[in-house]
């Protein structure tokens, strides 16, 4: 009798997790555009190089953001410096504009992506990031400013 009871309990648990199982939902679809960065904030839009140049070319207000040590080895045209690991990113935050465009690179991932991060986080609304960076934007042939 106790054999039944045990496996009584075990199939209603067994049911109870069952009926309590979700399914899977889809990852949701990074945004694209600037209108679908709009409709989802929280989040930057990486850019290849050609992407970033023709954002340049066609957005004469997009800031430009070297968040790298190395700025005066060379920089995209226009970039303005703001190097993360001094603070002077953060330090620069609450004097910049959260509703315009933004271009942040480095000459490393890592620090790009907390760059780009730190605005998004800050309420900005159009944050872009360099994909390859600095050494992606030389390698394709655009130009720099020393």
């Amino acid at each position: 009798m106790k054999k039944y009871i045990i496996i009584g309990v075990i199939l209603v648990a067994l049911a109870i997790v069952g009926s309590c199982a979700e399914e899977e939902a889809a990852p949701a679809e990074e945004p694209t555009t600037p209108a679908e960065m709009e409709a989802a904030p929280n989040t930057y839009i990486d850019v290849s190089p050609a992407e970033a140049k023709a954002l340049i070319d066609e957005n004469p207000d997009l800031i430009i953001i070297d968040v790298s040590p190395h700025y005066d080895d060379g920089h995209l045209p226009g970039a303005v410096h703001y190097y993360l690991g001094d603070g002077s990113l953060d330090n620069a935050v609450p004097t910049l504009d959260k509703n315009a465009k933004y271009l942040v690179y480095c000459h490393v991932d890592s620090v790009a992506i907390q760059g780009a991060q730190k605005l998004i986080d800050a309420g900005f609304k159009t944050v872009y990031r360099l994909e390859g960076n600095y050494g992606g934007w030389v390698d394709a042939g655009y130009p720099v400013e020393m």
